[in-house]
């Protein structure tokens, strides 16, 4: 007997306000800022400290910001009618423009504004407490904070507690108060705003401890001698870690170098040229004439350059196990009027380099295998393990004196008035920043980084220029002390900028270290970032860190560092070797811990506001029976419908930099969904697989339509689509299949992208017929050839001519074979105004030449004023080629173009920017033809 059951329909909801972020939101500008926000770093908070995965801070704000604010349709004893209410959407709109970017958080008048307005929609008594119990690096209780709410972060995880005590809780403590060392810059008193005092006493006392580190070991920190005699500081010192030829007549310790490039400018390259002597490997630097030989190992092996024997790479795995790993020093990078020089090593810096390692290190066991991490398999077993023995005297000498700074900033304290107990926190404040100092500076001073020899910049690349522990065979070892990238200096410079913008109002942050599948929920309001699956090992990553902020912080902390290391089993990602390497298990531990915490979030919630969840994990698996689905997005939207949650609002958010060709197949993604979800109603309805497919065919193409009009980046639209087909899935108590059975999240996932994918080829019939004739030929061969009898097969079944579409440049033909014309291959003096025949086709690949071409006559600009010209003839919806854009994208993708996806991805997502330069070139008057007619 089949399991359909016909619909029934939802019981309505209690009465309750909906949410701005649960009807619109203005994406565009939200995106933009959230965007351009990647770009900023002088006092951006994410200077304070490193932590991965952050949402950038407008995205933050504005999603609190809506979550927070009525939707005017649920005030209609204010605003009557849908005018009125079209009327005050708009007007939080503007707001929302005007407090999203970075300069906004400067800005009193406007977050004043936000914060009223906040206030009208709640009514009377005091604001709702806002929580994110998976805190991270702090950006969304940090805004909270901004927005003059209540934040309360938690973690499990005790770098992110630390990070965020540092931004919600210890400024407020601290705010308008005047520094208290004797050296601190003078102002007058009442200029020391926000936590200004606080950030300048952080630079005194840590200028202090800079000149106290170099009494003590500056010695080995020595300046390098140039041919005219004078001395100049050290940037870095550039490494090669070595192991033994493995011919036993050779006697040649192999240098395992990846690159000799010291730097490519154009007008000055250096090198660095090995040469064998005496059985041994030397180096001299080359340049500004030739270029370097190949580097010595690969993903196979390595070479000898003495002998020319090639080892494989299990051969130098066995020596760095058996701790038979050397380094060898290759060059020596100063600094001299602006520009890197770069010596070969000379024997002073040999010697200084020569350190014994200090008796005060981190033993600390590295996991024996995790997310991203490979330099076990090198022998690097522990954290101490990961550093020179001069790093590590540099480090643990740093992190002794944070505790003399702490000393001495609580005896200035009391030297200017503050009682015993209150300098005794102003002390452990001070020293907070100062151990973030130290752990920052552990970022650019270990033997994982490297150097960057690009054009741009010649500078130390970090540890974590990546989100793993990945091996490096050639290293950079800053100078601590020097001019340049990694040292104190600068990392102070950044955390006082940081302080300096920070939001230090009245109210005070609340900071705890808790599990977030058992903590206490209740009447928050939750907006959070939870862990993405599989995606980071945030705790076996935190260790890095962790090892040296316990060492200066664990006496202020005790409680949140008590562990020797970070905890990791409760860690909600699914790691199959934290259970004996089953994915199953690991997948079930994930999946449970996401449905205790989200049925703890349902019990407690604050029952007048949406909880807002930020998720982003492209769907990359491909399912015989459901299509392309996610195990991370099922997981997530299983627990959060097993817990009894129905998604309200879902809403694309660009948090990441696009532009980049390995999202196109691979799990990189542009956008982050935003989740607005309610409690599910008990008296919710039910309804088989074809009610299910009914709605999402009746709901699905307006919204993805209006996802499109958002300039949404077609990388994302897969998943963004996510967010409305499931609101339609979890609305319903139950979806059953024709068996009976419940549908699984994975089946609704693939029905989700069936009917996206549906929509996209439905939006092909309102093209022009060339456009259409030219989609079915490249989704065939792309720009490849084909016979002239296929295009002329085709052509008559969308009723155009072979010869006219090539009259229109759309193909070319040769040898009886037919191909479309790529981008690149079309003719520079294209003028639309002057085209006899244009379609959308043409229009699109034009615009998409000129967008991403080479010259002055690209880009952005450029581009703009041709879709000017093809605004102006007015033959098709300028939208179409957009819409194209999404359409061939979503080709690509499914075929593995990623070159030509790459192409259509950047022209769906500038779509906005070249209609604003098309207006502006409407602005400044016609346009003047300069090339006759083609046609």
């Amino acid at each position: 007997m089949s399991g359909a059951t016909e619909d029934t329909a939802p019981a309505p909801a209690p009465e309750r306000r909906t949410k701005l972020i649960e009807v619109s939101l203005p994406l565009e500008a939200i995106n933009r800022e959230s965007a351009r926000e990647k770009s900023i770093r002088h006092g951006h908070p994410s200077t304070l400290h490193l932590w991965w995965a952050r949402r950038p801070l407008a995205a933050a704000r504005a999603m609190l910001f809506a979550q927070l604010v009525d939707d005017p349709s649920a005030r209609p004893d204010l605003y009557r009618g849908e005018e009125e209410q079209k009327a005050e959407r708009q007007r939080l709109f503007d707001l929302i423009e005007e407090m999203v970017p970075w300069e906004a958080t400067r800005d009193e008048r406007i977050m004043r504004k936000v914060r009223e307005k906040i206030a009208e929609s709640h009514g009377d008594g005091p604001l709702p407490p806002i929580l994110d119990p998976f805190a991270g690096g702090g950006t969304i209780p940090l805004e909270a904070h901004r927005l003059g709410l209540q934040a309360h972060a938690s973690d499990l995880n005790p770098v992110p507690v630390v990070i965020n005590k540092a931004l919600i809780e210890i400024p407020p403590k601290w705010a308008g108060r005047k520094p208290v060392s004797p050296t601190a810059e003078l102002r007058h008193e009442g200029s020391w705003r926000g936590a200004s005092g606080l950030a300048e006493d952080v630079r005194q006392y840590g200028k202090w401890m800079r000149e106290r580190a170099y009494e003590k070991i500056g010695a080995h920190y020595p300046k390098a001698k140039l041919e005219d005699g004078s001395e100049r500081p050290v940037i870095a010192w550039l490494w090669a870690r070595t192991v033994a030829c493995r011919d036993p007549a050779c006697p040649a310790e192999m240098p395992l170098v990846r690159s000799f490039w010291l730097s490519k400018k154009k007008d000055r390259p250096s090198y660095i040229i090995p040469e064998p002597v005496d059985g041994q490997v030397t180096f001299t630097i080359g340049g500004p004439k030739g270029e370097p030989r190949a580097g010595t190992v690969d993903g196979k092996g390595a070479e000898c350059l003495v002998c020319g024997d090639r080892a494989p790479l299990a051969y130098v795995r066995t020596e760095g196990k058996a701790g038979r790993m050397g380094a060898v020093m290759m060059a020596v990078v100063v600094e001299e009027k602006r520009r890197r020089v770069y010596l070969p090593p000379t024997a002073e810096h040999l010697e200084a380099a020569d350190v014994e390692r200090p008796a005060k290190v981190p033993e600390s066991e590295l996991p024996e295998q995790a997310l991203g991490f490979r330099v076990q398999g090198y022998g690097m077993r522990k954290h101490a393990d990961l550093f020179t023995n001069r790093q590590l005297l540099a480090l643990t000498t740093f992190s002794d004196l944070v505790g003399e700074a702490r000393e001495r900033v609580e005896r200035d304290a009391r030297d200017v008035g503050m009682g015993e107990a209150e300098a005794i926190e102003y002390g452990k404040a001070v020293a907070t920043y100062l151990g973030f100092a130290v752990s920052r500076m552990s970022d650019y001073a270990s033997t994982i980084t490297t150097w960057a020899s690009n054009p741009q910049m010649e500078i130390l690349r970090g540890t974590f220029a990546r989100q793993t522990l990945s091996m490096t065979w050639d290293f950079a070892e800053g100078n601590v002390f020097g001019p340049s990238s990694g040292t104190l200096e600068i990392m102070l410079t950044a955390i006082g900028k940081s302080l300096d913008a920070l939001p230090a109002q009245d109210k005070h942050g609340q900071v705890s270290q808790a599990d977030a599948s058992n903590r206490p929920y209740d009447n928050y309001v939750i907006n959070t970032d939870p862990p993405y699956y599989d995606n980071i090992g945030y705790a076996d990553l935190a260790d890095y860190f962790y090892v040296w902020l316990r060492s200066s912080l664990g006496d202020i902390y005790p409680e949140v560092m008590s562990t020797i290391l970070t905890p990791k089993e409760p860690e909600l990602i699914a790691t199959p070797y934290r259970h004996n390497g089953s994915s199953e298990a690991a997948e079930k531990h994930f999946e449970r811990g996401f449905v205790e915490t989200f049925t703890h979030m349902r019990a407690g919630h604050h029952p007048d506001y949406p909880l807002t969840v930020y998720y982003a994990f492209k769907q990359a698996e491909t399912d015989a029976e459901d299509g392309t689905a996610s195990t991370g997005w099922e997981t997530l939207l299983s627990g959060l419908i097993e817990a009894g949650w129905s998604v309200t609002g879902t809403w694309p958010v660009r948090t990441e930099r696009t532009g980049r060709s390995r999202d196109i197949g691979s799990n990189a993604l542009a956008s982050s969904v935003v989740l607005a979800c309610r409690p599910r109603h008990i008296t919710a309805g039910s309804t088989d697989r074809r009610g299910f497919l009914r709605a999402l065919r009746s709901e699905l193409p307006d919204k993805l339509r209006k996802l499109q009009e958002g300039n949404l980046a077609p990388v994302d639209l897969p998943q963004s689509a996510i967010g409305p087909g499931i609101a339609v899935f979890s609305r319903y108590a139950k979806v059953t299949e024709p068996d009976g059975s419940p549908m699984r999240v994975r089946t609704a996932l693939g029905l989700i992208n069936d009917v996206l994918a549906d929509v996209l080829n439905e939006q092909e019939g309102e093209f022009d017929q060339d456009t259409r004739w030219a989609i079915r030929w490249f989704e065939q061969f792309q720009w490849g050839k084909g016979t002239f009898g296929d295009a002329e097969t085709l052509a008559k079944a969308y009723n155009v001519s072979v010869k006219g579409l090539q009259d229109a440049h759309i193909t070319a033909s040769g040898d009886s074979k037919v191909w479309l014309v790529a981008p690149a291959d079309l003719p520079e003096s294209y003028d639309p105004e002057t085209d006899l025949r244009i379609s959308v086709w043409e229009a699109a690949m034009h615009l998409s030449r000129v967008l991403d071409g080479k010259g002055a006559q690209s880009g952005v600009g450029p581009a703009g004023e041709l879709l000017a010209g093809i605004r102006a003839r007015g033959e098709f919806d300028e939208d179409a080629i957009r819409d194209l854009a999404h359409l061939l994208y979503a080709v690509c993708d499914r075929k593995r173009w990623s070159e030509s996806g790459q192409r259509f991805n950047n022209l769906a997502s500038s779509w906005s920017d070249l209609q604003t330069e098309a207006r502006n070139a409407e602005k400044r008057g016609p346009r003047k033809p300069q090339h006759q007619p083609l046609f």
